[in-house]
């Protein structure tokens, strides 16, 4: 299994409170908006602060690629040991699925970060390297779900799966916040009965 990103919980109170400052600048003004100053307003700090902390605008790029890698590995783990009280229940694990779903469309700095920073990974190594640690790791949850589910699997098939859930994601954005939630129960059940099909052994 692929090793978790750095845990959000070893941060400092300081450090957290500019890297949640740094998402919602990103998800205000993307990343063409993440400097230190801008930071340091939303954070309501001193001019410096951030610097202070993450002294180049390449230190605070990494330092919030792996708070938000962190992030949705959390979340993701806390889905796979949820799904593990259910197993074979197909109608429980899309119902959990799309409740987290939700929560990162409704909360969606860490979502609109997400999709920035894998954008900016593409043109960028060490970020790409970060950014394949947490698709990994949630390509191997996938994959367990799956299997606990008994249901036909493989890497493959999980890889395509996250793909898929990417989408879902970033078109439930792209609705109207009072269709966000029926776009979502409606895709991921007719995605997860689909590619989750029952094994054949």
């Amino acid at each position: 299994m692929s090793p978790s990103p750095p845990v959000t919980t070893d941060l400092s109170p300081r450090r957290r409170q500019l890297l949640d400052a740094g998402l919602q600048v990103v998800a205000d003004e993307g990343l063409r908006g993440l400097t230190h100053r801008a930071v340091d307003r939303q954070a309501g700090l001193p001019e410096g602060s951030c610097s202070a902390y993450l002294r180049t605008r390449k230190a605070l790029l990494v330092a919030l690629t792996e708070y938000v890698a962190s992030s949705l590995a959390g979340d993701v783990d806390a889905l796979a040991r949820d799904l593990q009280g259910c197993p074979g229940e197909s109608d429980r694990a899309v119902q959990l699925t799309r409740r987290l779903f939700q929560r990162w469309v409704e909360e969606r700095e860490l979502l609109l970060a997400k999709l920035e920073l894998s954008l900016e990974a593409s043109r960028d190594p060490e970020l790409a390297e970060l950014m394949a640690t947490w698709r990994s790791r949630l390509v191997d949850v996938v994959d367990g779900i799956m299997a606990a589910q008994g249901k036909e699997h493989s890497a493959e098939r999980a890889e395509t799966l996250v793909s898929s859930f990417d989408g879902i994601l970033f078109a439930a954005l792209l609705k109207p916040r009072t269709a966000r939630k029926d776009f979502l129960a409606r895709s991921l059940q007719l995605l997860m009965t689909s590619m989750a099909a029952p094994g054949q052994g």
